[in-house]
């Protein structure tokens, strides 16, 4: 690996993570809910089964937001955990209202569920399900090892329990976009800020002093991130051959 990317590797860890999270997020969805319409022979009970699997997550989605406005003293309104198909024919499987504030409260109640999530998902990858080893043996290529690790991680006790949350909170705790809608401004704040801290001379001291800390952010985002990236693949290959399973067995055998 690059010297420059030694030094940024929790970031370029991050950026590999999020994207292959995105893509296979987008599967697993499209194949579930393809599963439930498969078995149910009905959109409506298909989506709410779909919605009722992640429940947990969008609880604890939706209370993160209504938490983190009341903390910053920004006025709440209505709040719903049932689903609903809104305009775009997308599936909205929650929501809170919020008045509009400052750009920093809304994005800080924005990103309040990636907030809540990342820290329960990194409890419990790490405390209840035991995935730091599978890390240690797929770095360092010991696939016999990584094999063996994989293979016992069932025998943790109330394993399945452990893994139905992660998974549920994993697949939610990612932003709207309306959540996201006032990082934008932020951002550009932020950028402003850095150019002018540049322009200024001051590139070699934050190089020196902040450089580290920040790397170590993108690492523990990282690890999130991986943890939630190693549910969804867990989930997704089966179901994949779940669906076609049960749109080839009926054709098989003339139903």
């Amino acid at each position: 690996m690059p010297a420059w990317i030694t030094g940024w590797d929790g970031l370029f860890w991050l950026l590999v993570f999020v994207s292959l999270l995105l893509f296979v997020q987008r599967r697993l969805h499209f194949e579930l809910q393809a599963v439930f319409l498969i078995l149910t022979r009905r959109r409506e009970t298909a989506l709410g089964l779909f919605a009722l699997l992640f429940f947990p997550g969008v609880f604890l989605h939706e209370a993160s937001h209504y938490l983190m406005a009341r903390l910053l003293g920004v006025r709440t309104g209505r709040f719903s955990l049932l689903p609903r198909v809104i305009s775009d024919g997308q599936l909205q499987l929650g929501f809170v209202e919020t008045a509009s504030a400052d750009p920093l409260r809304d994005a800080l109640i924005g990103a309040a569920p990636l907030l809540s999530g990342g820290a329960v998902i990194a409890f419990l990858g790490l405390h209840r399900l035991g995935l730091l080893p599978l890390a240690t043996y797929f770095l360092a290529r010991d696939w016999n090892g990584l094999f063996k690790a994989c293979s016992s991680l069932p025998e943790l006790p109330d394993f399945w329990v452990w893994f139905y949350l992660a998974f549920a909170i994993s697949t939610t705790m990612l932003p709207s976009a309306a959540d996201r809608r006032a990082w934008l401004p932020l951002g550009l704040v932020l950028l402003a800020l850095i150019a002018l801290a540049l322009l200024a001379g001051a590139g070699p001291w934050m190089i020196e002093h902040l450089a580290a800390w920040l790397n170590q952010v993108f690492r523990a985002l990282a690890v999130v991130f991986g943890i939630s990236l190693v549910l969804h693949l867990t989930l997704w290959l089966p179901l994949r051959l779940l669906r076609g399973l049960l749109v080839f067995v009926p054709y098989l055998v003339g139903f």
